[in-house]
């Protein structure tokens, strides 16, 4: 997996592309809670995201849980796959989804 950030005052885009799974989903576990300080509003792109596991569900929820008490993260993008898997898991109930 790779990502890519994009950063404009206190607004965060995070581009993800290949897959998220327990292999890659550290790295990106590991970026974001080093880089969310002063974040008031956390994007993540899932457009070039292929696969999702639940290590990933993981670094989202954490993610979410981080922004709920500084702002607001939304997720973009989504392929239908993706979508699938946070309506199965019931993320589509706690992620904002655009």
């Amino acid at each position: 997996m790779e990502f890519n950030v994009i950063t404009s005052g206190n607004k965060m885009v995070i581009e993800l592309e290949g897959r998220l799974d327990t292999i890659t989903a550290p790295k990106l576990d590991t970026y974001i809670r080093k880089s969310l300080e002063g974040i008031g509003e956390l994007c993540i792109d899932m457009e070039k995201l292929e696969y999702i596991s639940s290590a990933g569900l993981r670094v989202l929820l954490a993610a979410q849980k981080i922004m709920d008490g500084q702002g607001r993260m939304v997720i973009t993008g989504c392929r239908e796959e993706i979508l699938e898997i946070f309506d199965i898991t019931g993320f589509t109930d706690i992620l904002t989804i655009e």
